[in-house]
């Protein structure tokens, strides 16, 4: 069953690129933080809420950064720096965009494509991830997972006082106890299931519309192997046994803070019995019938920055249409 294909996923993995040095020497250097926001070159990227401001120039979707003296006052922390630039994350209210809704959120676009050239919009990883190029999508993938930590990590898990945030934005110190609190990141397994006649196995949670289909995934438990949670997971929620699970590749996933890794695994049973509370349909399919149902409107998959999207591409052999 192994292809050629599984040694390397189609195109890239769309939130995993990034050219900045993380300088992680630098965080704990107070003087050398000051002089970096200090100095006119550095770049600062504005974070509300997971989105932040990019601009449309032809084909091409930027990040909006700003220069320190421009930027809005807010929690800062030190994303990187690249070619002597420091890059910067602060958290604030996007400049020049009101909040959409009464829970204070931002109104975005439904399709970057369609803004006007040269207009600052607010957009999130979902919508402007896959269209940035490799510094702007990694920038905007470190801010965004390091500002989900700070907004549901600010007490101390042993005694419940407020910690501080020191290292460039980086680490959160209890001030009773001196007890340090890093990023945390959730480990996830994604898999795509292949059987003996080469089918794709898809399926959809209970809370997704009808059509809207993808591949299985479940996290990591404690004291669990990668590969023991793939075999479990797929057991768990379709009732089917996998073997050989072979990792392919992983991305940041920072809703808020999972880290995806993606696998192939090989099915030795095939009939589909779907936990309930965590399957609503669960199919089988060939490329053709893959293909025909997407041509027909009956299935969309994952959006092209998801690497389910990727995993199941690689299954296919190219590139597919109907994205969420």
């Amino acid at each position: 069953m192994e292809t050629t294909a599984e040694a390397q996923l189609i195109g890239p993995l769309l939130l995993a690129r990034g050219t900045i040095d993380r300088s992680s020497a630098l965080r704990a250097d107070e003087q050398w933080l000051e002089r970096a926001w200090s100095d006119p070159a550095t770049r600062v990227l504005v974070i509300d809420n997971g989105h932040t401001l990019v601009r449309r120039t032809g084909d091409e979707v930027h990040a909006v950064l700003y220069t320190t003296a421009e930027a809005p006052p807010g929690p800062r922390f030190l994303l990187g720096v690249e070619a002597g630039v420091a890059y910067f994350a602060v958290v604030a209210p996007l400049p020049g965009i009101p909040k959409g809704d009464v829970n204070g959120r931002v109104t975005v676009p439904m399709s970057l494509r369609d803004t006007p050239d040269g207009q600052p919009v607010a957009a999130g990883l979902r919508q402007a991830g896959g269209l940035l190029g490799d510094r702007d999508a990694g920038l905007l993938v470190f801010a965004v997972a390091l500002d989900a930590w700070h907004s549901t990590h600010q007490y101390c898990p042993r005694c419940g006082a407020m910690t501080t945030v020191q290292s460039g934005g980086h680490v959160r110190v209890c001030p009773n106890d001196g007890s340090q609190h890093f990023p945390r990141v959730d480990p996830a397994v994604i898999m795509l299931i292949r059987d003996e006649a080469d089918r794709c196995l898809l399926a959809r949670g209970p809370q997704w519309p009808e059509g809207r289909l993808s591949i299985l995934a479940g996290f990591v438990e404690a004291g669990e192997s990668l590969e023991a949670a793939v075999v479990r997971e797929v057991a768990e929620e379709v009732g089917v046994t996998v073997t050989r699970p072979r990792y392919l590749g992983s991305q940041p996933w920072p809703f808020p803070r999972s880290l995806m890794l993606g696998f192939f695994a090989d099915a030795t049973t095939t009939t589909l019995t779907p936990d309930a509370e965590e399957i609503a349909e669960a199919r089988w399919f060939t490329r053709e019938q893959l293909a025909q149902a997407l041509s027909s409107g009956e299935l969309r998959l994952p959006p092209r920055v998801s690497i389910a999207r990727r995993l199941i591409e690689t299954w296919y052999g190219g590139e597919l249409v109907g994205d969420w």
